[in-house]
């Protein structure tokens, strides 16, 4: 869940060596089909057909928890400081994938200069994000956060036109940029002077987000081909991100004086749903359907985290919020579509 996504989970860590659309949980998803490396999810050369359920249940589901991330940030941070509901988030995310680790007896990752790159990782993918987004629901709506969410890939293709040598910028990516910019200002209403929006929690969640594509680039340049299975690796990072966290707790707040029913079951669904089982859906889809298709996951969650927040919570819904949102999923569109794509059969 975040994110996430979703709101989210942590990036795999073995990253692929092409261009990522970070998700609300702060996976990233490959845009293009990848080269193949020695990770349990390289992609193979024929589509695997199989599980339990239709891919497009799965997909539906993982839009579902992702989306829902936000609103259950937002409830958490009712009973807890945004320390805590980030630690929470993590922990039980990385239980969850300890879990599917001791199922099938794989080991956690080994050597220093691995465990070093994955405390770097943990804390651009996890650490600062996932506290930015608790610490922006203190003031603005999940829905707002969700949209914030959305600008990732935005940023992403900024920085890669920086950082990775090998993505040229085309006229349609810088459209895509354009458009995704006018998007965030209708979002938040800059013709009539940004009036209404708390200017602090939003430049947190957006801050959030640009936390996602510079961990994945970070990701890209250290973890790609690592040994170790993408969820040997993402559960390493988020044990690593647990202590971060922990710290950061036992320094800057007090411990919960109680722990009410409803805020505790979110901060537990939104790491073991949306950080851990999430995770392993995605891994799923990837290898099912391809990068491609998997990664539209991302143009759902600002619009389920939207009808949450209306719907469950009660906020707010403005005419230009939905509008910028859409306008951003489309910017974000045209910097991601390549051509060659594979497609389900």
């Amino acid at each position: 869940m975040s994110a996430p996504t979703t709101p989210g989970p942590a990036v795999p860590a073995s990253a692929p060596t092409t261009p990522t659309t970070a998700t609300a949980t702060g996976t990233t998803t490959p845009t293009t089909t990848p080269t193949p490396t020695p990770t349990a999810t390289a992609a193979p050369t024929r589509l695997h057909r199989g599980g339990l359920l239709d891919w497009r249940v799965r997909f539906a589901i993982l839009s579902v928890i992702w989306g829902f991330s936000f609103l259950l940030i937002k409830v958490g941070t009712e009973a807890y400081a945004p320390f805590q509901v980030a630690l929470g988030r993590v922990l039980f995310g990385a239980l969850a994938l300890f879990t599917v680790l001791l199922v099938r007896r794989e080991p956690l990752p080994r050597g220093l200069r691995t465990w070093g790159h994955l405390s770097v990782a943990a804390l651009l993918l996890n650490t600062a994000p996932f506290s930015l987004f608790a610490y922006a629901e203190l003031s603005i709506p999940s829905s707002l956060a969700g949209i914030c969410n959305a600008t990732s890939p935005l940023w992403g293709m900024a920085l890669s036109l920086v950082a990775l040598s090998e993505d040229r910028p085309t006229r349609r990516r810088f459209a895509g940029l354009g458009l995704g910019f006018l998007g965030v200002l209708t979002v938040l209403g800059a013709w009539q002077g940004f009036s209404g929006v708390d200017a602090k929690g939003t430049a947190f969640a957006l801050l959030a987000s640009l936390c996602y594509p510079i961990g994945w680039i970070y990701v890209r340049r250290t973890l790609a081909g690592a040994p170790g299975s993408p969820v040997a690796l993402t559960g390493g990072q988020l044990m690593v991100s647990t202590l971060q966290l922990a710290l950061v707790s036992a320094l800057f707040t007090s411990a919960p004086s109680s722990f009410p029913l409803w805020p505790t079951l979110s901060v537990i669904a939104l790491g073991a749903l949306g950080t851990g089982m999430a995770l392993q859906m995605q891994y799923g889809l990837v290898t099912e359907v391809g990068p491609t298709t998997a990664q539209m996951v991302t143009y759902f969650i600002p619009v389920i985290a939207t009808t949450a927040g209306v719907l469950v919570l009660g906020e707010q819904l403005h005419w230009n919020t939905p509008v910028g949102a859409a306008i951003v999923l489309a910017g974000a569109a045209l910097t991601q579509t390549l051509p060659g794509a594979r497609r389900p059969a």
